[in-house]
């Protein structure tokens, strides 16, 4: 899960209906969710049992839960909350309303032990990534089937088109942000604490996204860029399912654009003045390698044809999701009775998806 911190993820605006003042009860839920005592602002009594622990980080701390109400299992979501601002993730999250998009479930307040509140955001479980679906086909020396690649990348881009189409860019897509529950094959993004609506003529800042799949852009420090910054993490993310490591292994920030241009080649006057018009300086010089040649026989044809428009140094000449959606890879899905590897239909993929709420 990514940090709040990054970018201030908080809108300077008062945050209103803070949980109010109280004593222990109130601290004692900051430190557990499982606590009874709950302030949710859309009013929902919530209870939980049997929380575990499942993710740490700079961000906060991720549980696992059971709603004592339904049965339903869930993910808690806990970060601390500066009450001076609003908090840009739970801002973003109640937009959204996607089938391949976490679901926001509800949220609630929790008093910290010293100055401060706990915002917890409550969401759906979903144990597994993409990240483990990689690593388990590499434990077991197997390539990723082609079909699995299809249909995990497909939701991937429908999810992209429409937080994309609502302004929206997630900036930390990666194998870890993207959930998949392996008993329906459905793919669903994640952690939503980098995203931000972008605005033409913003500043934002550069150092975001995970290094391996960090746009070269942002790599040259561009603190004004758009939506194609997540094509680009797509892009890699799509490489790694044929290579089952990340394309561009970077070992510090010089050494991503290092290990970029190593494949692309070095780019050239104009393709670093479309990537940021006030980068300066002299890159490395390496002619880099044909698509063709740096894959073999890794990746299917079409594969290695849609890689190389989303994987590109210009911004604008990135595919976007839509038209990734429509690239001939994914022709063979389109058709009927298909099936996945193991037996099990496909998942929905061309529905049409509800609309923001």
């Amino acid at each position: 899960m990514a940090s709040n911190a990054r970018d201030s993820n908080q809108d300077p605006k008062a945050e209103e209906n803070r949980m109010p003042k109280g004593g222990g009860a109130a601290a004692a839920a900051a430190e557990n969710p499982a606590s009874d005592n709950k302030s949710s602002k859309t009013g929902a009594d919530l209870q939980f049992t049997s929380t575990k622990v499942v993710a740490k980080g700079s961000f906060g701390v991720v549980f696992k839960a059971t709603l004592a109400s339904t049965g339903e299992q869930v993910a808690i979501k806990k970060v601390l909350q500066d009450p001076r601002y609003k908090n840009r993730e739970l801002q973003i999250l109640r937009m959204l309303k996607h089938p391949n998009i976490v679901d926001l479930k509800n949220f609630f307040y929790a008093k910290a032990e010293q100055d401060g509140v706990f915002l917890n955001l409550v969401m759906e479980y979903i144990p597994h990534t993409v990240h483990y679906v990689l690593k388990k086909y590499m434990n077991e020396s197997k390539c990723v089937p082609t079909r699995v690649t299809q249909v995990y990348m497909y939701q991937i881009f429908r999810a992209l088109e429409y937080v994309h189409s609502l302004g929206v860019c997630h900036r930390d897509i990666k194998p870890h942000n993207l959930l998949v529950d392996t008993r329906n094959h459905v793919c669903k993004i994640c952690d939503f604490g980098s995203a931000k609506i972008l605005q033409k003529g913003q500043r934002n800042v550069a150092y975001i996204c995970s290094r391996y799949y960090r746009a070269p852009e942002l790599v040259l420090d561009a603190v004004e860029y758009t939506t194609a910054i997540d094509m680009w993490s797509a892009g890699c993310v799509f490489a790694e399912f044929f290579l089952g490591n990340p394309i561009f292994l970077g070992r510090s920030k010089t050494d991503q654009l290092v290990e970029i241009i190593k494949i692309l080649g070095t780019p050239n006057n104009e393709d670093c003045k479309l990537m940021n018009p006030k980068h300066h300086g002299n890159l490395p010089p390496h002619k880099g390698k044909p698509w063709p040649q740096f894959w073999g026989k890794k990746a299917p044809k079409d594969a290695i044809e849609l890689m190389s428009q989303i994987l590109c140094y210009r911004p604008l000449d990135r595919l976007t999701a839509t038209q990734a959606m429509a690239h001939k890879f994914f022709d063979s899905i389109r058709k009927q009775g298909i099936k996945m590897p193991d037996g099990k239909p496909l998942p929905p993929l061309f529905d049409e998806p509800s609309s923001s709420q």
